[in-house]
């Protein structure tokens, strides 16, 4: 018999997003589901994360009862947005059974709701039915579904990151979103695998180009090395090193268009995430913290323009200098 008394799920925590112009008091919960069903992919550690060989009835017992503990550790009444990460992907009828969609828009309708999937589980019918449930009115689109795209581009998705789908399977996924009523977040890697520090930032910006007209939010993720990972084995070889913060704000600086762009750079300063020298990490952190509550491009063009340290030129140099295939220039 499975307990469905309260269960901590991996993490939970508030925090502040911006949306539509407002900045929004949110709830990000990363819910430990059955497990991701494809489990390939090279930088992610939570594919380790699940209640593998469990029963569908036991896999819904575990996560009403995680839901249950955020019910009652959290004031929900205090939060507008609640962005929702599981082991894989959130709509995977097998990872998550299909009665938990349920009790989430029981509990967060009202709220504009991010779920996170990868794109084969878009489907139009199950979609719509979540924004119905979730809509009281407050908010013209209460659903977003969030796809890890991570580049436009095909090959590096495959040969760097291992992702098992195309930029064709995202455009499609999000027309079905987006005919159901949701709107479509995308998330882009920076730096994944195999890519020196100029073609991590070119694909970045390239990437934003093209991704913008399929979706409503743009999230770019700095890279970090999770345990466990073949990402890891290739940082402790010393074949990998995180993007420099650098990086991020010559991304978010040439940024242009209505589609909002955001970063929260995880890890930001820790040798296992984006970081610079350490001098100058804390500030630079900060800053683009700063302008994933404002959108204000002109900060970081400020940091990046202004701040004054000596890895800036180590960070030039690496762009000039690396070439593909070869060993990363630093540490």
């Amino acid at each position: 018999m499975v307990s469905m008394e309260p269960i901590k799920p991996l993490a939970a925590w508030k925090g502040k997003d911006r949306y539509e112009g407002s900045v929004l008091d949110s709830l990000t919960v990363i819910f430990k589901s059955g497990g991701c069903s494809y489990r390939r992919c090279l930088m992610c550690g939570y594919r380790f994360e699940g209640y593998f060989g469990a029963s569908p009835e036991e896999i819904l017992a575990q996560m009403r009862g995680q839901l249950a503990w955020v019910e009652e550790h959290f004031d929900l009444a205090s939060v507008q947005m609640v962005k929702i990460f599981t082991s894989g992907s959130f709509l995977d009828p097998v990872e998550v059974p299909p009665a938990f969609r349920e009790d989430v828009c029981r509990a967060f309708a009202g709220k504009v709701v991010v779920v996170e999937t990868r794109p084969e589980y878009v489907e139009e019918e199950g979609t719509a039915a979540m924004v119905a449930a979730l809509d009281t009115g407050a908010y013209e689109t209460p659903l977003h579904i969030a796809v890890g795209l991570e580049t436009t581009d095909d090959a590096i998705r495959e040969k760097s990151i291992r992702k098992g789908f195309t930029f064709a399977d995202f455009i499609a996924a999000s027309r079905r979103a987006q005919a159901a009523g949701a709107g479509v977040k995308g998330y882009l890697l920076l730096k994944p695998m195999f890519l020196t520090e100029k073609e991590a930032v070119e694909d970045m910006k390239k990437s934003i180009r093209e991704v913008t007209p399929y979706c409503g939010m743009i999230s770019m993720n700095a890279c970090t090395v999770q345990r466990g990972t073949e990402l890891e084995k290739a940082w402790k070889e010393r074949t990998y090193r995180p993007p420099y913060l650098w990086s991020i704000l010559e991304v978010l600086a040439d940024i242009s268009g209505d589609v909002p762009v955001f970063c929260d750079p995880v890890g930001g300063g820790a040798t296992r995430g984006p970081h610079n020298c350490g001098t100058c990490d804390r500030e630079l952190v900060q800053g683009i913290n700063d302008f994933a509550l404002t959108g204000d491009v002109e900060l970081v063009r400020a940091l990046l323009d202004e701040v004054e340290c000596g890895c800036k030129k180590e960070w030039e140099y690496v762009m000039e200098h690396e070439r593909p295939w070869c060993m990363p220039l630093t540490r």
